[in-house]
């Protein structure tokens, strides 16, 4: 194994520890509240980056997967008292065949094509769960949150180390994704998906590949937020404002480098919960709409490519 490869372990174990030690250590909730919104959306732009990072194919469906991601749960829940891990791998079975058919459906369009596709699969699915009354329908639906497991004191303590578990999971996918023959595909697919074909390069398969792979984990990430907030309704489940906010997160730091949407969610995250508790909530449309601003005329490549940029002049200044 490289010393990269080993340090990434390495950092993968402490942050679970440190994550662990949290939910022990830590009696107020509320930093356990906020911190699982940023580590949900963590797992939501890391997921994203798979397709509209390297395979460049800009997905405004986010929140058609997040919200079948919840209503799989709450499906579950309703009929047979699933436990959380059941819902959460039920969901990421339910994301991957979302992504199967929208790779199938979506074969040949490129571009803006493919971006209206999922705000249209947005718009049928919330549809459709809005009418189905079995789930709470437009209403929403009330949840009761089972007795918490050991080792945990607390339910949103259990759901926020969950959660860390899922960015972890993410983080190996794409990063694997990155450093492997899939990642030179998709990359190759991006760059010109005619002459990528042309050259061998299975490009349909790796695009479907990565609807796959995007789709589950973003479901995946959303089956927690049943019981997070203990209610679900349509219009919050399927809110366009998780497509729009991991779009801004991962552009923001960088869709180039597997740490890209890392940063920026970190970053956008963490603004928005502090506008939150000190301002508004409506606020935090304002600032991820002028960050996002900034960043594309600033830093088209996010604050990764900026970074490398920063280090490729020093070195050429030094020489």
């Amino acid at each position: 194994m490289k010393r990269n490869g080993i340090f990434f372990w390495i950092g993968a174990a402490v942050f679970l520890i440190a994550i662990a030690l949290m939910t022990k250590l830590i009696t107020n909730e509320y930093p356990f509240f906020a911190g699982y919104v940023i580590l949900q959306f963590i797992v939501l732009a890391v997921a994203w980056s798979i397709l509209g990072g390297h395979a460049g194919y800009v997905n405004f469906g986010t929140s058609a997967f997040f919200g079948m991601g919840v209503y799989t749960a709450v499906f579950l829940f309703k009929v047979a008292g699933a436990p959380l891990l059941v819902q959460i791998a039920a969901a990421a079975g339910v994301g991957a065949l979302m992504g199967f058919a929208l790779g199938l459906l979506t074969l040949r369009m490129q571009g803006i094509f493919f971006s209206i596709a999922t705000i249209a699969l947005t718009i049928v699915i919330e549809t459709s769960i809005t009418n189905w009354r079995y789930v709470g329908g437009a209403a929403g639906i009330q949840l009761q949150r089972p007795p918490v497991t050991w080792p945990f004191s607390g339910y949103v303590q259990m759901l926020f180390f969950v959660q860390a578990v899922l960015v972890v999971l993410a983080v190996v996918i794409s990063r694997y994704i990155q450093n492997s023959w899939i990642g030179r595909g998709l990359q190759a697919l991006r760059d010109d998906e005619l002459a990528a074909e042309c050259t061998g390069v299975p490009t349909l398969r790796l695009k479907v590949l990565a609807c796959v792979v995007s789709g589950a984990l973003m479901c995946a990430a959303g089956a927690p937020a049943a019981m997070y907030l203990q209610y679900a309704d349509p219009s919050s489940a399927f809110n366009l404002n998780y497509s729009v906010s991991t779009l801004a997160m991962s552009l923001i730091g960088g869709t180039a480098h597997w740490a890209g949407p890392i940063v920026g969610a970190i970053l956008l995250g963490t603004t928005q919960q502090l506008l939150t508790v000190t301002i508004s909530s409506e606020v935090n449309v304002l600032v991820l709409g002028v960050m996002l601003v900034l960043f594309v005329v600033a830093a088209p490549e996010g604050l990764i490519g900026l970074l490398r940029r920063v280090r490729r002049h020093r070195r050429e200044g030094k020489q």
